[in-house]
Formats: C-alpha cells, structure tokens, sequence
C-alpha cells in the first residue's frame, strides 16, 4: 500500500478483515430503506472472540489516529454493546482507561430501574456502533446522553455506506453520517467507506471479486449521498 495514508492502508485492511470473517458480503440484499444492495456488512458476524478482538484495534487505531477527545464510550442497544466494551478493553490495554455504560431498549423496574448501565454518563461521550442507516440510534443516545447531563461528542462507527438517508419514505441528498455532521454538531469517525471498499474491489479486478466492482460502483451511482 505504498503511497497510501495510513487512514487508507488501515481502511484497506479492515475491509479485507470484514470478507475474511464473511462480515461483508456480495449478492442481493435488501435494506431498511427498501433498496436492493450488491452488498452486504453484518456485524453480528464478528461472532467469536479473536474477531472482536482484532475488530477492537481497529476502532481503536481509527480513534487514536482522528485524534478526537472523549471523557467515555457509550454503546447503543444492541450491536453497540459489545462494540463499546470491547473498544474500552482495547484502550485500556494500550494504556488509556476509560468509563463505558451502554442502554436497555426496556426499562428495568426492579433494582435501581431505568435504561442506562454501566459508568454515569459525564463530559464528552463517544458513541460506538457498527453502522449509521437512519442514524435512529444515534439520535436516541444523543437524547439519553443529554437528559444525564453529558455532552454527546462524537460517533465511531465500522462502515459508512455513504449513501442517502430517507426521510418519510423518500430519499434525501444527504447521508446519515452527513446529517449526524453537519446537522447535530457531531464528529463523525469511520473505519471504512464505500469508496474504500470500491477502492478493494477495483484493485482486485483480476480475482473473484471483481465482478462485484460494477454492481457496487452502480449503486453507488444511484444511491450515493452527494
């Protein structure tokens, strides 16, 4: 990856990490917002420990590279539980200890009660999840975030997909992340884009995957955020 930064390189090795572990895959799938995608990012498929693991130091090095300032992690329910945890692992083993609390979807009424677990919510909160399609969950943690009196700072997520969020059912020019950004004052950090993961598969034209480069670049077309 000679000439590449090292926010590309890393890119470039996450999205090979993510088709190792069968994470992202290829044919149709449909979305939440009713398109038909030629690709598809589960993150519930990083299913075993060494793929946390590795998935953790990729977060990690992202976040340490963007150079963004946090107080602690917090991990939206559900994919972003194991996600937040396993990156405050990770800090801590390079040295960096922070808080983490993530949120139930159903209030608790026995025991102390309510949605939120784990460290008070206080200062600058990060928020990690996997992806960012409507941005609902991001929106929800940025609520549960200031009625605790934290500031919700900035989000971590796996993938951008880079394309158009919708609004009442119809596509708007803007994606998520873009929305997130420019809209709620957040920063917005990504492991991987859809132009990173374009930028694997035109470099791997020649094997098996290079079929997928048109059916991705075409969606792109029609369905990327300006």
């Amino acid at each position: 990856m000679a000439g590449m930064s090292e926010e590309g390189a890393l890119a470039q090795r996450f999205v090979r990490f993510a088709l190792e572990s069968g994470v992202l895959r290829f044919g149709q799938f449909k979305t939440k917002a009713g398109r038909m995608s030629p690709y598809f990012f589960n993150a519930g498929l990083f299913d075993d420990g060494a793929k946390m693991l590795r998935l953790a130091e990729f977060y990690a090095e992202r976040l340490i590279a963007s150079g963004i300032e946090f107080d602690m992690v917090f991990g939206p329910a559900y994919k972003g539980i194991p996600l937040g945890a396993t990156l405050c692992a990770e800090l801590a083993r390079r040295g960096r200890n922070v808080p983490f609390a993530y949120n139930r979807k159903e209030a608790k009424d026995h025991g102390e009660g309510g949605t939120l677990v784990g460290a008070p919510l206080r200062g600058r909160v990060l928020i990690v999840d996997d992806v960012m399609s409507a941005g609902t969950a991001v929106r929800e943690s940025i609520a549960a975030i200031r009625a605790a009196g934290a500031t919700p700072h900035a989000v971590a997520i796996a993938l951008d997909r880079q394309e158009k969020a919708t609004e009442n059912g119809l596509d708007v020019p803007h994606s998520a992340v873009q929305y997130v950004r420019n809209q709620l004052g957040l920063q917005v950090v990504a492991i991987a884009t859809l132009d990173d993961l374009l930028q694997y598969l035109a470099e791997h034209a020649d094997d098996a995957l290079g079929p997928h480069h048109e059916e991705v670049l075409a969606y792109r077309a029609r369905y990327g955020a300006a």
